[in-house]
Order: C-alpha cells, then structure tokens, then sequence
C-alpha cells in the first residue's frame, strides 16, 4: 500500500531518497523550431550525481520552510515520488504557482503515483487562491505525455527565470478548476 502525506522541513535529508531512483533513459523529446512543437530524437541518460541529491535537498527543505507544499508518496517505508509548490503567487491575472518539482522512482513509474502526487499539488494550490499552476516540464516525451494526459498546455506567460534555467524545458499550465 502507497502511503501520501506532506513533508516538513525537518523530514527532508539526503537519506530520505536512498531508495529512490531518479534515472530515465530518454529518446525523443519536444523542441521548439520556427514556432511550432515538434518530437525530435534526442538520446541521453538523464540521473541524479550526488550534488544534484544536495542541491535537491536544499531545494526542498526551503520550499517547506517558506510554507511551501512538499508532499511524498512512501511505498514499505520508502520514498517512491515526491511533488513540490512554491507559496508565492506570480503571473499576474494568471495567479500561477509554481509546480517546482514532481518525481517518481523508476521502480514506480505507470502506477498512478504521479497523478496522485499531482492531483494533491492541485488541490493545495487551489486553497492557496491559485488560478492556475506553472510547471517548467523535462522535456522527454514520456514526461510531456504525463503533462498532457492531465489537461496541461503550454503556458500563456513564460516565467523567464524557467526559460533562462532550462532553456529546453517546456513551459506548461494548468488551470485549477474552482
């Protein structure tokens, strides 16, 4: 049985993810080229060093600090997918939240983890007064499918900040429905 809750700031250490797997072996992605969204081969291994482990850490432990959203999926004592929403609104009218991370151990995927772990993001962003949340997606067509089978679609304003960052990532939204 899956176990989902929220996760404080002093939860979250390097060895909560020593079962995790972040590794996906990527083929085709989507790129932008003379304005229109194509799927284009693009091999690569894409995992996590220890410093990206770190630098996650980090990351996650100031987005609950700063009453942010971190919440986590645990299979048999182990974190399997952990989601993460930033608490401060930007956008403008769009009212976004940020969607910082959403992550499923390899050994987990296809189970219908992400989309709890979504669905839960959704709902706490909502409650915050969100219209609608931001996610700057990974790129692979894998990930993308997953965005699009839940309603996202590119996002109205681009969040540059993303854009600089992650120039190959796609820029998606989802309007939370009142």
């Amino acid at each position: 049985m899956i176990l989902y809750r929220e996760l404080s700031e002093d939860e979250i250490h390097r060895e909560l993810f020593k079962d995790f797997v972040r590794r996906q072996e990527v083929t085709k992605c989507w790129r932008r080229e003379n304005g229109q969204w194509i799927i284009k081969d693009d091999p690569f291994i894409d995992d996590w060093t220890e410093e990206d482990y770190q630098v996650l850490v980090s990351c996650l432990r100031r987005t609950a600090a700063k009453g942010g959203f971190v919440y986590a999926a645990f299979y048999e004592g182990s974190l399997k997918g952990f989601v993460s929403v930033e608490r401060e609104l930007f956008g403008g009218e769009q009212r976004y939240l940020d969607l910082s991370s959403i992550h499923v151990s390899r050994d987990m995927r296809h189970g219908g983890i992400g989309t709890k772990l979504f669905l839960a993001a959704v709902r706490w962003a909502g409650d915050q007064g969100a219209g609608k949340l931001y996610i700057s997606a990974h790129s692979a067509a894998e990930s993308q499918a997953f965005y699009r089978k839940l309603g996202c679609v590119e996002a109205e304003v681009y969040n540059q900040d993303h854009v600089m960052r992650e120039p190959f990532d796609c820029q998606l939204e989802y309007r939370i429905k009142k």
